[in-house]
């Protein structure tokens, strides 16, 4: 057999129970056609020597926003790593505003009221800073965010105590009944129908940055949770977008794309007796091909911890009477559910708070009593506060929990501050899940937390907050298992398990070459592995070990 290339004098670990570990990798066509022994006898176009570095199959993200990233690389970084404090940032907004021309939206993201001080910016501070400019400053949970007063204005309200209440979402006023600026959940609606959607081709060079940065961090696959939405993607024609971006080759990971359930409609050709349900031509769940692909379907039911929005079963910790909303109606939500679910489609659901997850819970088992379907492998987006009943009836339903390890380093000191350190054990479990049978991707919710599946690992295995508090180590995972959810795991959550997260013959040539074996270095400095090369298809797309030189 001719062979496209030859990876030779590598240490691989295929995560392949009949060869965990091979030297060599034989590709054909981006596919893996043997390993090792299989490839006796063959030749290539093309040799390729790994220098004896180690390689894991490709890391893919479940849960990546991989256009919003790209799209806040060109906005004002306001994430703790960049601003320290609430007087850091204002200085960079009143910066960033006098760089702009006239009018401009000044654009922020990635501010924690956790890590500033505990308060939120106002829309009158703003108003001051920014020169008459509109204001939209996201919040890092991409759950809330303020504007100021301008920006009111172009909603269409002259005084900014006539903006509306929004259902699902809050519009927070003072004592007074004034907005202070800040719009959570749904009523960040009121914002979005101003800014969205980008023009496309902004829109695919977002993409193609995402995909750039990615790949520099080892991805080889991301799950992008949520297009053509009211609270996700930038616009109805977003996978117009990706597949724009596909055919200029600057989508340069695999992407398995969620279109948000507000995407949905009733249309014609269903069942006879009743109505059809999806996107038009009967589009659903598994259109596509190894590149780019149609998955579930997301809907949001609650909100965020940090953010105090979460529907939970008991009061906040530090906010006594709030235990969070649901952003709909729960029937709604219910109906909503069972009408994806008896279309054909996988169902992802956005619940943080354990009320939220046990809404979801019942509402997939009454899709499931009503209208059985094997395998439908529906997710629960997050699934960030989980009971010992609620991990067993997960596992029961065959129901896939993803939640996000690199929550805990940047976001788990104000997840603790919220539910108190008693109930924060049992939050963002990962062991707990494993120990019931459950298969666990790997994600970061990236651009709200950094997106290296490296330090999603570290996470995982350490359970570490920025402040130096262990959260929840009971649940941490060896880095074999943290290695397995971001490669094994999340191919399972998309119902791609036998096309990638091993290397084996058959399987796509995605794979990771790193600077040591993450699973035999000291755990804590697993942060510190690097990525040399990053392998698609058997063609490589981020070197740093000079290998196509």
């Amino acid at each position: 057999m001719h062979l496209d290339v030859l990876y030779i004098n590598g240490d691989i670990t295929t995560l392949d129970p009949d060869r965990p570990s091979a030297r060599k990798m034989g590709v054909l066509g981006g596919v893996l056609v043997g390993l090792d022994d299989e490839l006796d006898g063959c030749t290539a176009a093309d040799v390729v020597d790994l220098g004896g570095a180690h390689v894991v199959p490709g890391f893919h993200d479940a849960h990546h926003h991989l256009s919003m990233r790209g799209q806040r690389l060109t906005q004002l970084d306001l994430r703790p790593s960049a601003v320290t404090s609430m007087d850091a940032l204002y200085a960079a907004i009143r910066e960033h505003a006098e760089r702009l021309p006239e009018g401009a939206w000044v654009r922020g993201h990635g501010y924690d009221q956790n890590r500033i001080g505990g308060a939120h910016p106002t829309r009158e501070v703003l108003d001051e800073l920014t020169g008459g400019r509109p204001v939209w400053l996201a919040h890092n949970s991409a759950h809330m965010g303020v504007v100021n007063t301008a920006a009111i204005r172009l909603m269409g309200y002259a005084d900014p105590r006539d903006l509306p209440d929004v259902p699902g979402g809050t519009v927070e006023r003072d004592s007074a009944g004034v907005p202070t600026g800040l719009l959570t959940e749904q009523a960040q609606g009121l914002v979005y129908e101003l800014i969205r959607p980008e023009p496309l081709e902004d829109y695919v060079r977002a993409i193609e940055l995402g995909s750039e940065v990615a790949l520099a961090e080892g991805l080889t696959s991301v799950t992008e949770p949520g297009i053509a939405g009211r609270l996700t993607g930038n616009g109805p024609a977003d996978l117009h977008a990706f597949l724009t971006a596909r055919e200029r080759g600057v989508l340069g990971v695999r992407a398995t794309v969620m279109p948000e359930m507000a995407a949905l409609h009733d249309v014609d050709g269903g069942e006879p007796g009743s109505a059809g349900f999806g996107l038009d031509l009967g589009l659903r769940t598994g259109l596509g091909d190894d590149t780019l692909r149609i998955g579930a379907v997301k809907l949001f039911s609650d909100g965020s911890l940090i953010g105090r929005t979460a529907s939970m079963c008991c009061d906040y910790a530090d906010a006594v009477g709030n235990r969070g909303f649901t952003q709909d109606d729960p029937e709604r939500l219910r109906e909503q559910i069972f009408r994806a679910h008896r279309a054909g489609w996988q169902v992802a659901t956005h619940a943080i708070g354990d009320a939220a997850v046990q809404l979801v819970l019942d509402a997939y088992a009454r899709a499931q009593r009503q209208f059985p379907r094997a395998d439908a492998r529906h997710r629960i987006e997050h699934c960030g506060v989980t009971s010992d009943a609620q991990v067993a009836e997960i596992a029961r339903l065959g129901v896939v929990p993803v939640p996000q390890g690199r929550f805990i380093d940047e976001l788990g000191d104000g997840m603790i501050a919220a539910l108190g350190a008693e109930r924060a054990e049992l939050a963002y479990r990962q062991l707990s899940f494993l120990r019931a049978g459950v298969e666990v991707p790997g994600s970061s919710d990236c651009p709200i937390v950094e997106g290296a599946p490296l330090l999603g690992i570290h996470a995982l295995v350490n359970r570490e907050t920025a402040d130096g508090q262990v959260m929840g180590a009971a649940e941490r995972l060896t880095p074999l298992q943290a290695l397995r959810a971001f490669t094994s795991g999340s191919a399972y959550a998309d119902h791609q398990e036998h096309r990638k997260g091993r290397l084996a013959r058959g399987m796509l040539a995605d794979f990771t070459v790193l600077s040591e074996d993450l699973t035999r270095v000291d755990p804590r400095a697993i942060k510190d592995v690097e990525v040399t090369a990053t392998v698609v298809g058997g063609e490589i797309k981020h070197d740093r070990m000079g290998l196509t030189g």
